[in-house]
Order: structure tokens, then sequence, then C-alpha cells
């Protein structure tokens, strides 16, 4: 049964608080850094929420082991979130599009 789009909130290592966006299939597609606090990680979701519209602010990278994968960035040029690691640069760029689609209505839950 497919579910909701949606950020969900949570503290993990050295008490930060992160999120995960994720698609109506339950798949992970964004993932952000640690957050000193709750406001902190809810600024960056809604932060993910306006930014997410804008191919710019997608900053395609490649690794060393030619694994394909992006970072979202804000205005400021922080990253906001980042993606899984991709075999094809095709398969990143479905990503890309599964956030774009995605992050605009996708709910919060907080654990």
């Amino acid at each position: 049964m497919a579910s909701h789009p949606r950020f969900n909130l949570f503290t993990g290592k050295g008490d930060k608080f992160y999120f995960n966006l994720t698609a109506s299939n339950g798949q992970v597609i964004l993932s952000s850094q640690g957050y000193a606090n709750k406001s902190g990680a809810k600024n960056g979701i809604a932060s993910v929420k306006k930014n997410s519209g804008d191919d710019s602010k997608f900053d395609r990278k490649q690794s060393k082991d030619a694994k394909h994968f992006f970072n979202l960035l804000a205005g400021n040029k922080q990253i906001i979130g980042s993606s899984q690691r991709y075999a094809s640069k095709a398969s990143m760029e479905n990503g890309i599009a599964s956030v774009r689609t995605n992050a605009p209505k996708a709910d919060i839950q907080e654990d």
C-alpha cells in the first residue's frame, strides 16, 4: 500500500536532529545533515520545500567509485540534503525528479 510522501524528522547520532524525505513508495530520496536543534531541522525542511522546485539548486556529482549523487543547495549554497549513490546518471536524474515532485507536498512526521 502506497503512503504519502513525507519528511521523517528524528534524533540521531550525537543527539542531533535529522530528516529524510521519503517518496510515496517509502524509499528515502533525500537525507539531511545533522542539526543542533529541532527548529533548525524544521527550517531545513522548509528550505527543501522552497528550493526543490529550482533545478539549478541541484548540484550533480560523481563519486570516486563512479557513482552518481546530488546535493540540494539553499540560496546561500549550503547543502540542505543529499541523495543516495546511484549506479547511473539517469537513475540520479530520476531521483532529482522524485525530490522535485514529492518535497513540496510532503508532510512532516516526527519520531
